[in-house]
């Protein structure tokens, strides 16, 4: 009994650690959609955990109903697991989710494979997943690490990592020990200007070594 109790606390105060906009945690438990999703979950883990599988599928439904958000019955979630907004998340059966991680409306860890067995995405400790991203397969998001907004992840991805893109492109950053997740999602670099910048300059290299050719 005590560690549901704790396990409570930890999803309540993930959601006041996370969200500017909380102010207490009554608001929290009345209002939050994204922790009534969680709470849900852990239920019908359990139910599906002890047999009870068609029980558990029928109130991941209704909590499909009420909350928006679709978590199967048998996907592993960590302690302090944070959905902000979390309207259209889809987690599959085989997603495996670690401690301390955020995601945000719109997200899927989804499948690729008509396979039984592990077919959905394994999110290591304190990753953040950014609006209306798409983990897809059997795969590995590491630890630290943030996925840009609607970024499209089908390959690993190592740990202190920054996806961005489609398909995501993995842009490295310095470790650091976070005790709380890194939620700066205006500090996402822009890949694609990136490479443009780049091939800019690699033309007008070209063009200055033809014209000292030239002139010689």
């Amino acid at each position: 009994m005590g560690n549901i109790f704790q396990t409570i606390r930890n999803d309540i105060h993930a959601a006041l650690e996370r969200d500017p906009a909380a102010r207490n945690s009554l608001e929290i438990i009345l209002c939050y959609a994204g922790l009534h999703a969680i709470w849900n979950h852990r239920i019908t883990h359990w139910l599906w955990q002890h047999q009870l599988r068609l029980l558990a599928r029928w109130m991941a439904q209704i909590n499909r109903f009420f909350t928006g958000i679709e978590i199967h019955p048998g996907a592993v979630i960590g302690q302090g697991f944070f959905i902000d907004h979390g309207m259209g998340v889809v987690i599959g059966e085989t997603s495996v989710i670690g401690n301390n991680v955020t995601i945000y409306h719109g997200v899927t860890l989804g499948g690729v494979s008509l396979e039984k067995g592990k077919r959905h995405p394994t999110i290591e400790d304190e990753v953040v997943i950014g609006a209306g991203a798409k983990i897809l397969g059997n795969i590995t998001v590491g630890s630290q690490s943030r996925i840009g907004a609607n970024a499209v992840v089908v390959k690993d991805i190592p740990p202190d990592s920054v996806v961005v893109g489609v398909p995501g492109r993995i842009m490295h950053k310095n470790h650091v020990n976070m005790h709380v997740p890194d939620l700066a999602h205006d500090q996402l670099p822009d890949v694609i200007s990136q490479q443009i910048t780049d091939l800019t300059r690699r033309i007008e290299l070209l063009e200055q070594q033809d014209t000292t050719v030239r002139s010689n």
